[in-house]
């Protein structure tokens, strides 16, 4: 449905009238009442919350809420909460510090052989879990030609950054010519290897998946693409076909999904969006634990959930279908893997293996180390 298609919709549905960009896009509280995805009774408290954090639900996600559902996961991770203003003493305004690896406007450079280039911080729809919740959202300064001008040449200097990947906000939201003149001037750079975009762009707005956008991503470097995505549901007919094109015009795709409570936090749920995206041919990457962002506790599992959820994928999904469970440790000090552990090592120097069914196995190294 275009722009213009919008003045063809049921008055409940034009009500307001919905921004134009892109298709449309309900971004205020009023419009959530309007298209009846909250009650008019919180319109206040919601309009309290657009406040401090940006409200973004395009027409492709609005379509997959299912509003008689108080519990539909989709709705939980796009429509906001009047739980966003509570926020908890252990929550942080940039949980993994990205501003203290920021060395210049548009650059993050945690590992010394990648760094995210981050050219936009808006995005097609806006997560109400997002780390970055306080850095994205309209208004948000984007880079303009000297910020990218400077970034560019940062990694064009450090012969040490083998891999660049493209974040945000989320980078696909940006025009083909944008993206192809960016995507030129890395592949130029001779120690880039490869260059990696994570988007909700095949999810959120799968329209924008053009033969125009696939042109300007092609290069003679290796790119791949990551689709963030946390629920079966989202990966809508038109989303299969958006990561098809991308599959199909030769770039490889990888997942990631975070964990959370009242979306995915079961082991059946998990499940389901796995094997559905490795049927997509898409390779399950990350399940990430939730991070400290303020005014998302009512999101976030325990570490020891998780564990156990991953437990139990293990006996019922090949490996193709399980993503590496990480912890991204606060302070910025990078990812690590969480999950769950099922060996030990013994008093006479064997090891206790533990088996998906929790059986335990004695197993011996069969060449002999120091100790």
């Amino acid at each position: 449905m275009l722009n213009d298609d919008i003045d063809k919709l049921p008055a409940k549905h034009r009500a307001n009238d919905p921004s134009r960009d892109q298709r449309w896009t309900l971004r205020t509280a009023a419009q959530l009442v309007a298209h009846e995805l909250i009650a008019e009774d919180m319109l206040e408290q919601i309009e309290a919350v657009s406040r401090k954090y940006a409200i973004a639900v395009s027409s492709q996600i609005q379509r997959l809420i299912e509003p008689s559902d108080d519990a539909d996961p989709i709705a939980a991770q796009f429509i906001p909460s009047a739980a966003e203003l509570v926020t908890s003493s252990d929550e942080l305004e940039d949980p993994i510090a990205d501003a203290a690896y920021t060395p210049t406007p548009g650059i993050v450079h945690r590992y010394p052989d990648r760094v995210l280039l981050k050219p936009v911080h808006v995005c097609a729809v806006y997560c109400r879990f997002c780390f970055r919740r306080e850095m994205v959202g309209p208004g948000s300064k984007s880079l303009d030609d000297s910020d990218m001008d400077n970034a560019l040449e940062y990694i064009a200097s450090r012969p040490e950054i083998w891999e660049v990947v493209l974040t945000g906000g989320d980078p696909l939201i940006l025009s083909p010519r944008r993206l192809r003149s960016i995507m030129q001037r890395l592949d130029n750079i001779p120690h880039v290897g490869v260059v990696r975009f994570h988007s909700r762009v095949p999810v959120a707005k799968p329209e924008a998946v053009t033969q125009e956008l696939l042109d300007a991503l092609k290069i003679n470097k290796a790119v791949y693409i990551v689709l963030h995505t946390n629920h079966v549901r989202e990966l809508s007919h038109e989303a299969r076909l958006a990561c098809a094109k991308f599959i199909d015009s030769g770039f490889p795709m990888l997942s990631q999904t975070v964990l959370l409570r009242g979306v995915n936090a079961d082991a059946t749920t998990l499940e389901q969006l796995f094997r559905a995206l490795v049927a997509m041919r898409i390779k399950p990457y990350y399940l990430h634990h939730g991070d400290l962002a303020k005014g998302t506790r009512h999101f976030r599992t325990s570490i020891a959930e998780g564990r156990q959820l991953m437990r139990e994928l293990r006996g019922t999904v090949s490996g193709l279908c399980q993503p590496t469970y990480v912890l991204d440790i606060p302070g910025g000090h990078g990812k690590v893997p969480v999950g769950p552990e099922y060996l030990r090592r013994r008093e006479d120097g064997a090891y206790t293996v533990e088996d998906y069914l929790g059986k335990s196995h004695i197993y011996r190294d069969s060449v002999d180390t120091a100790d």
